[in-house]
Parts: structure tokens; C-alpha cells; sequence
């Protein structure tokens, strides 16, 4: 059997203070190397479980280790998906910019409508979970997609063009259990430009 393949912790495009004042670096710190760190180790913990009970050909519980792969790779994947789309103050926030400014716009009627409907569904995802803006590979249509936990109420196949993670570990050294203040904050650290290429490459792949 080959050697496994395993998930590698993603390095940031920034450094660990450069999101300041919206984000500590203890807080961006603890959160990458701590929280987004243990998912990978847990992805990979059962890729090699797996791996071991294939090759003795031993039986393994199948549902509860289905379940708990899909957490660890669902907390990896956003959270890589997270850090590209956070940019420093000064390079992030503000409005966006041609097609996904056109998209929004015909979707939701304005930016403000977009950010406040986002806004809304990242504050009140139930316990932790994400906000995340995709794209319907079917209509074209942008949509937003909240999502419980890592997994839970996600749109099968539409790509993900951004996210912001509202787990307390995302904010509760900055903003205590403020999640709407932090909330707040994360439109100041929005990588536009991260955001448009997605749905650039979105775009581009025939469905």
C-alpha cells in the first residue's frame, strides 16, 4: 500500500500581527497554530487509522469514523480557506470590485444588503459554525451558506468564494463573547481581491 498522503498546517500570507487592531496576534496565533492545528492532526490521525485497518484488513466503525473525518477535514479546509481571504488593514476591507461587485449587486440588490445579510447569518449560526458566500454552479446565483459546525447545512458542490468563522475560538481573546463586535470587525480585513479570483476560477470551470 502506498504511504499515506497526509493534510500539512497551510502557512499564513501575513504575519501574525499584521491584522491589527481587528485581530491580535495572540488571538490569530492561538487560532492557526493551536485550533486550526488540531484538525489537521485529527484528519490525519484517522487517515492512517484507516489506512492500518485496510491493510490488516481489520473491521473498523465506518459511521463514526466517516463522521469524525468529515469534522477534522471540514475544519481544515475553511479554516485554509479562511486565512486567504483576511488581508491587513490598509490591503483588506472596503468594498469589492468588478465581476463579484456586479455579481453582488444583481444577487442582493447593493453591497450594503450583501453585508448585512451576511453579517446576520454569521451571528446567528447556532453554537459554532461559519458564514460563507458561494456560488451555484447550476444558476450562476450567488448565495450565502451558514453553516453549523464545519458540515452541517452545507450546499453540496457549490464552491466557496469566502468565509468567516464564528467559533469562539476565533475570537475570544479580542472580543470575549462578543460575536457580533467581531463580526463587525472582519469587514475591515476582507481580501476582496482573494474573493474575486475564487469566483474568477469558479467562473471559469465549465459545469
Amino acid at each position: 500500500m502506498e504511504p499515506t498522503k497526509l493534510y500539512v498546517l497551510p502557512q499564513l500570507p501575513y504575519g501574525y500581527g499584521d491584522l491589527a487592531p481587528y485581530m491580535s496576534e495572540e488571538q490569530l496565533r492561538i487560532h492557526h497554530t493551536v485550533h486550526h492545528q488540531a484538525y489537521v492532526n485529527g484528519a490525519n490521525a484517522i487517515l492512517r487509522r484507516l489506512d492500518a485497518a485496510r491493510k490488516e484488513n481489520a473491521d473498523i466503525d465506518i459511521k463514526a469514523t466517516l463522521k469524525e473525518l468529515s469534522w477534522n477535514v471540514g475544519g481544515h479546509l475553511l479554516h485554509s480557506l479562511l486565512w486567504r481571504n483576511l488581508a491587513p488593514p490598509g490591503k483588506g476591507g472596503g468594498k469589492p470590485g468588478g465581476k463579484l461587485a456586479d455579481l453582488i449587486e444583481g444577487e442582493f440588490g447593493s453591497f450594503e444588503r450583501f453585508r448585512r445579510e451576511f453579517t446576520q447569518a454569521a451571528v446567528s449560526v447556532e453554537g459554532s459554525g461559519w458564514a460563507a458566500l458561494t456560488i451555484c454552479g447550476q444558476t450562476g446565483r450567488l448565495m450565502i451558506m451558514q453553516v453549523e459546525k464545519h458540515n452541517t447545512n452545507v450546499y453540496p458542490t457549490f464552491p466557496i468564494l469566502m468565509v468567516l468563522d464564528v467559533f469562539e475560538h476565533a475570537y475570544y481573546i479580542d472580543y470575549k463573547n462578543r460575536r457580533a463586535d467581531f463580526v463587525e470587525a472582519f469587514w475591515n480585513i476582507v481580501n476582496w481581491d482573494e474573493v474575486g479570483k475564487r469566483l474568477e476560477e469558479c467562473m471559469s470551470i465549465k459545469r
